[in-house]
């Protein structure tokens, strides 16, 4: 099975026990590590049977993947942030900045357009894509005017001397009391529907195996990190590995179903078919 997610400590502690064959009568994996922009790409090309991806990408790829309900990152107080140099608190700093977003087809990067509808009169300058790991320091450095940051930068942006303008998750949580869709995985349909349910069992399956033995998946999850502290790489899990990583549920089709809606709605992705986001 070939497959592709990012080497973010989430993604690897929640495949750790799959990747390692340690989930009975699940498919062996052959994983490419990848950033997310890499593996939206790879889906809309067809090019893997399984990837962890953007949820913003769905309405480009349903054709060809499923929506698996498990393995993904959903949750509260999880949200993209703004990032600048200077400390502010008014959308109206970003009317005609450079910004450096982890993405076009990035979950985060719909939720700012989103944002800066409402939040920056006249619209930002221009938006330049960076792998996320090298947007605080483009801010840090003036290279951009501000930063959409994702992953454990919610932790380290102050080690850069940053500030944040704007917690888009807490932006969304207040307008729809629902939770934040960050990354899906989808497997190819054509696999066909008794696969890709065994598929979502092999991924829930490796969740709770992850959940029930956090020590075994250490090594892998540090090696991958990219240098990131322990202790970082620990709140990084606990904040994006939930309830919702094991079943999306009622709360996370609705959460997926909003932002996609809302964002057709306005234009900035086709809209979805009424059976596309239902389970393989």
């Amino acid at each position: 099975m070939r497959a592709a997610y990012s080497p973010c400590p989430n993604d690897t502690f929640v495949f750790h026990a799959w990747a390692h064959g340690l989930v009975p009568d699940a498919p062996p994996l052959d994983v490419r590590f990848a950033d997310i922009d890499i593996t939206n790409g790879l889906a809309e090309r067809g090019e893997l049977d399984l990837l962890k991806v953007s949820y913003a990408v769905l309405p480009w790829v349903l054709d060809e993947y499923a929506l698996l309900p498990c393995g993904g990152a959903l949750g509260r107080g999880c949200g993209p942030l703004v990032l600048t140099r200077e400390p502010g608190t008014d959308g109206a700093a970003l009317r005609g900045a450079t910004v450096a977003v982890p993405g076009e087809r990035s979950t985060a990067y719909l939720l700012f357009r989103l944002w800066a509808a409402e939040r920056v009169p006249g619209g930002v300058g221009r938006i330049t894509v960076l792998p996320f790991h090298e947007i605080m320091p483009a801010v840090r450095d003036g290279k951009v005017d501000a930063g959409l940051v994702i992953h454990e930068a919610r932790f380290t942006y102050p080690d850069y001397g940053l500030h944040r303008l704007a917690d888009l998750g807490e932006h969304w949580e207040a307008a729809t009391g629902l939770p934040i869709p960050l990354g899906a995985v989808v497997a190819r349909r054509s696999l066909g529907a008794p696969v890709l349910r065994s598929l979502a069992a092999a991924a829930r399956a490796s969740v709770r195996a992850a959940w029930a033995d956090p020590a075994a998946s250490r090594e892998y999850v540090m090696a991958h990190a990219q240098e990131m502290d322990p202790a970082v790489a620990e709140r990084h899990i606990g904040l994006y590995v939930n309830e919702f990583t094991a079943d999306l549920g009622a709360d996370g089709y609705a959460a997926v179903r909003g932002l996609l809606g809302r964002a057709a709605a306005e234009g900035l992705v086709p809209p979805l078919g009424r059976e596309a986001l239902d389970p393989a």
